[in-house]
């Protein structure tokens, strides 16, 4: 690859990991400020459960429709429309003075992450080859990861200059990226690719029928993958927290940079090695190592209450599960061939799913021990990593699956 395509490659790249850490950025910014911020509206503790996981069911729902338009009318429209649609969402909650309004905008929000992000997958599975698609997914990723983590730190840190802060600043973020997509971020789809997804058959099919169609990919074990991986990672997020202040008094600032170094350091390993990693190893072999070493820490966690052991472990389990991300969207990206936009849109479907029941079981069996949503959650990442074996020695047999762990193109 020449030097001029590179950058022609890395600007919009840049643009999109802008776009997707804004974006999972203005869910994690209210997670610090909603116990004091609901208290305006006479809510209780239960709406703000309702209210993080509002986003995520609007998310579920609007993720293959997000997938399908950017095959129909190209990823640069759905991505500012989706970038639009967060900035009112955030815009509506930084200005309510009801609780439905809050609920609303919630939903309103998880309706922009459920069309951006597919969009956004889409256009690096165009914008890279086979053999690179790895650092392009790992770039993506780690934009992910750092949003989703690093925004309640933030969040908190805007709100000493006032409760609504963090909302209007994220409401403006995503205005400024809105306007920098439209005049720099090139479109990838020609009219003639976008005119054919727009005439197939799938056209007129709806969101249930791409669920049911999800089952019967190739690559349905994988969307089960980012299931579970996400669902492990929302269940040690959501409870984390509650459980080193609960058992051994952490502070909000102990706590805040156990998570928010853990995030870095999973950003960084992302931005660098996953590439490599990629390159060196197959993808399966990463995603089944990375499955293992991410329960084993998880489980780790509740041998010692030491502030540097805590912060080592956070790290691994961090490390690993943000190679998780990356080497399970690339092998999905792969084996999606022409249907980047529908794999992508289940992809984010999917990994909705598990930011809704992660964060919810955790509370639930947090009720009855401290100890067993890690228990839990370790349980099914390492369910995940025999899944992953299974379905790899079934697949093998097929000589195109083979093909696609080498790097080589299956339409070549």
């Amino acid at each position: 690859m020449s030097k001029s395509l590179r950058i022609k490659i890395n600007m919009p790249l840049f643009i999109l990991m802008v776009n997707i850490f804004i974006a999972l950025l203005g869910v994690g910014l209210a997670i610090p400020v909603l116990p004091k911020f609901i208290l305006e509206f006479g809510a209780s503790g239960k709406d703000q459960g309702y209210l993080v996981a509002a986003t995520g069911l609007t998310q579920f729902l609007f993720s293959p429709l997000g997938g399908k338009l950017s095959d129909k009318y190209g990823r640069k429209i759905i991505t500012i429309i989706g970038l639009g649609i967060i900035m009112l969402s955030q815009l509506m909650f930084s200005i309510a003075s009801e609780l439905w309004v809050l609920y609303l905008s919630r939903l309103i929000g998880g309706i922009g992450i459920g069309i951006l992000v597919p969009a956004n997958m889409a256009y690096v599975a165009d914008v890279t080859t086979i053999e690179n698609r790895g650092k392009g997914m790992g770039l993506l990723g780690a934009a992910i990861s750092l949003g989703f983590v690093i925004g309640p730190g933030i969040g908190g840190f805007l709100a000493e200059f006032g409760l609504r802060v963090p909302f209007y600043a994220s409401a403006f973020a995503a205005g400024i990226s809105m306007i920098v997509s439209f005049l720099f971020l090139p479109e990838t789809l020609s009219k003639e690719q976008q005119y054919a997804a727009r005439n197939t058959k799938q056209e007129k099919d709806g969101m249930v029928h791409d669920i049911l169609k999800s089952y019967k990919v190739s690559y349905f074990v994988l969307l089960l993958l980012v299931l579970t991986m996400t669902f492990g990672l929302a269940n040690f997020e959501a409870i984390y927290g509650l459980y080193v202040s609960e058992k051994y008094d952490y502070t909000p600032k102990d706590i805040s940079i156990i998570l928010t170094v853990g995030a870095l350091v999973g950003v960084i390993i992302q931005a660098v090695l996953v590439d490599w990693l990629l390159r060196r190893f197959d993808e399966i072999k990463v995603i089944n190592t990375c499955f293992i070493l991410s329960a084993v820490s998880m489980v780790f966690v509740l041998l010692s209450g030491n502030f540097l052991f805590m912060l080592i472990m956070n790290v691994f389990f961090f490390l690993f599960t943000s190679i998780l991300r990356p080497a399970i969207n690339t092998l999905l990206s792969k084996m999606a061939g022409s249907e980047q936009g529908f794999a992508a849109g289940m992809n984010n479907a999917y990994s909705s799913l598990g930011n809704i029941i992660g964060p919810s079981l955790a509370g639930i069996l947090y009720d009855v021990s401290y100890n067993i949503p890690f228990v839990f959650g370790a349980f099914i990442l390492l369910g995940s990593m025999v899944m992953s074996a299974v379905w790899n020695q079934k697949a093998r047999r097929n000589a195109d699956f083979v093909s696609i762990l080498r790097g080589q193109n299956q339409s070549s």
